[in-house]
């Protein structure tokens, strides 16, 4: 039975969590959005929290018995009501860690799992989305063939997190085209390979502090020993439903803390000798905002459980990533319509969070859950 009850563990993730987002985040995302750049300090004390840490086993580095789903909603939520940029840099190395972690050789998790646990952030990026009009995770062009004791990856990427800070990427490729999602594989590809191309940062609408790149594989070699998984490889529709959840957890974050900072701003401004909250169309408005956010985390808590049970979980986890993406949205727009023309000021917070909510309807595979 689906409980609404959150364990003692979950309810402490997300006193901590929600704490830091509000005190220390929240404040800095309007400098952050206009510097281009994450707080280090920020980066430094999310790391603390040993989000990574805490999922992954004793004997690899960390201290947990592996991720849960739902734990995991709960804590991005809190983190994405901070500010979505700092959100997605401080849990950007999770893609690679849970991949190893849940579908790694025994070999992989020992060499790359306590980089993730370290004292100090490393970054660690996903390859995962192309640039091209209609992308669907499913039907990847960037192909993996092998050859001999090697694999040539070809294909090109966008939308990378963090790529010049990393050592290390993870590229989703396809090795049996026409295969669908049992046809693509992962692989951890050296960011210092000579055939692998980082383009300049991308200059995106939204989501302005975090650092995304083009990444181009001309024909790049790595050894058989990169494919994750081995010969098995990996539960590629499970990865990416596990990612989907993840965004989904973010863009309640997001609403919520439109929808919040909605309703106090009509409960303060004053229009024609009363606060613009008496005015139906303002009210209905911003109950439609707390509906909405409700809503979507009831259908990603939904998943998240199903996940954590052992359940097939992939409808569940598309469904709520589509509708986080276009309900988020609709709330960030009606935050703007709420401060009038005020909302679409730069010097409000509003039009920050417009432009981020967009990006839900084309990020896969940053992060996980």
């Amino acid at each position: 039975m689906l409980s609404f009850e959150l364990s003692e563990e979950q309810a402490l993730v997300k006193e901590t969590i929600a704490g830091f987002a509000t005190d220390q985040i929240d404040p800095m995302a309007r400098e952050m959005d206009e510097s281009g750049e994450v707080s280090q300090d920020l980066v430094k004390t999310g790391w603390e929290l040993e989000i990574v840490a805490s999922c992954v086993p004793e004997e690899y580095g960390g201290f947990g018995e592996g991720p849960s789903a739902l734990t995991g909603a709960i804590a991005y939520e809190e983190l994405a009501y901070g500010d979505l940029s700092t959100a997605l840099h401080i849990c950007s190395p999770t893609s690679m860690a849970y991949t190893v972690l849940m579908d790694g050789t025994e070999d992989q998790k020992k060499t790359l799992l306590p980089n993730a646990c370290g004292e100090e952030f490393k970054a660690a990026g996903a390859a995962l989305v192309e640039p091209k009009f209609s992308f669907c995770p499913s039907k990847l062009e960037t192909t993996a063939i092998r050859e001999g004791t090697e694999y040539v990856l070809s294909g090109k990427k966008c939308l990378v997190p963090l790529a010049k800070e990393s050592d290390n990427l993870l590229v989703f490729a396809t090795t049996d085209p026409g295969a669908g999602f049992a046809g693509v594989d992962a692989f951890v590809v050296p960011c210092n390979n000579r055939d692998v191309a980082i383009g300049e940062r991308e200059k995106n609408m939204g989501l302005k502090a975090l650092s995304t790149h083009e990444v181009t594989f001309k024909n790049a070699k790595v050894p058989i020993e990169a494919k994750v998984g081995g010969n098995k490889g990996i539960d590629y529709l499970n990865l990416i439903s596990r990612s989907r959840l993840a965004l989904a957890a973010m863009s309640i974050g997001l609403m919520r803390r439109a929808a919040e900072h909605s309703r106090d701003y009509a409960k303060e401004r004053v229009a024609f000798g009363e606060p613009i909250a008496s005015r139906q169309a303002i009210a209905f408005m911003i109950a439609e905002m707390f509906i909405e956010t409700d809503a979507t985390r009831m259908l990603v808590w939904e998943a998240a459980w199903k996940c954590d049970r052992g359940d097939e979980f992939a409808k569940e986890a598309a469904l709520a990533k589509n509708y986080a993406a276009e309900k988020c949205m609709k709330v960030c727009d009606y935050a703007v319509q709420v401060m009038g023309g005020h909302g679409y000021v730069r010097d409000n917070m509003p039009e920050l969070w417009f432009r981020n909510a967009r990006a839900f309807s084309t990020l896969e595979g940053l992060v996980m859950v």
